[in-house]
């Protein structure tokens, strides 16, 4: 139950703040019978409690004629006395202090233009404070305190009021009727009768005249043409310069010195060794050694 009492408080709260401009933090107007309330059910902090209902930071309000009113009903009330004395006043221009319900009702107004909330036990008041655009009330039940919901003359209000919002008003008929004149007058002041009977006179003795641009003496292009972004080479000073590199020889040069003229080999030369030929010539040689 917790958990859908705190859903239907969110949507109050947002229908006021949407469709009537309250803002955080929350001003809460009490009266005498509110704060007696909060007094014998031993609701404290009343601040903390009507933040939570509200989800949001809360100031507390009182008026004068409240606080007198309470003086007035004895010492059984002494304690919701003190503790009315504690909320900040409100701006009340009674100077004779009045009922509490009238001073709250002059304050609220017709548009409850300061965007208090109104904290009361008086079901009168609550009655008549809710056919009034844009007046959330609050009341408590022993330990629990409740946030009545929109009223359904407070969700007509709203719905006659967008309407008329997607409507023109008269002066804004008006004020349009008076640019579309305006704007008639203006072509024609531009395009006269005398210019096009030159032309035509013109065009007939064999002169070319030249059309006009939209901008009188400029001759500008009525499209702007925007360059496609091409992908740049490098800056070529940001770049270094290519070191030449020289290829070392790999075959090394050796000099050889005969007297005066000088030879350079490349490499040295490989001497093949004739292994067989040697073998063959002792062969022959042994053989006529054994001759006798």
């Amino acid at each position: 139950m917790r958990v859908k009492k705190q859903k239907r408080h969110r949507k109050s709260v947002r229908f006021y703040t949407a469709c009537f401009g309250f803002r955080q933090p929350f001003k809460v107007l009490c009266d005498g019978t509110f704060v007696h309330h909060l007094v014998s059910h031993a609701i404290k902090p009343a601040d903390n409690a009507l933040s939570n209902i509200l989800s949001a930071p809360v100031k507390l309000f009182t008026t004068k004629c409240v606080i007198a009113e309470l003086k007035g009903l004895g010492i059984s009330y002494s304690e919701s006395l003190q503790a009315a004395h504690l909320l900040a006043p409100a701006r009340c221009d009674h100077e004779n202090s009045t009922s509490a319900d009238a001073c709250i009702k002059d304050i609220i107004g017709q548009n409850n233009s300061e965007h208090f909330f109104v904290a009361s036990q008086d079901v009168d008041l609550r009655k008549s404070l809710q056919e009034i655009p844009g007046v959330p009330v609050i009341y408590g039940l022993r330990k629990a305190l409740f946030l009545e919901p929109p009223s359904s003359f407070q969700r007509e209000f709203v719905k006659n009021s967008e309407e008329k919002r997607m409507h023109m008003t008269e002066l804004e008929y008006k004020m349009l009727r008076k640019r579309k004149n305006r704007s008639a007058d203006e072509e024609t002041n531009d395009s006269p009768d005398e210019n096009d009977d030159s032309e035509d006179d013109n065009n007939g003795m064999g002169i070319e005249t030249k059309p006009k641009t939209a901008r009188k003496g400029i001759d500008v292009k009525d499209k702007v043409q925007f360059k496609r972004k091409r992908a740049k080479g490098p800056n070529p000073l940001s770049c270094k310069k290519k070191k030449s590199q020289d290829k070392p020889n790999l075959v090394p040069e050796r000099e050889k010195t005969d007297g005066e003229n000088s030879m350079r080999s490349r490499g040295r030369q490989r001497k093949r060794t004739r292994k067989g030929k040697k073998i063959d010539g002792l062969v022959s040689i042994l053989s006529t050694a054994d001759l006798p």
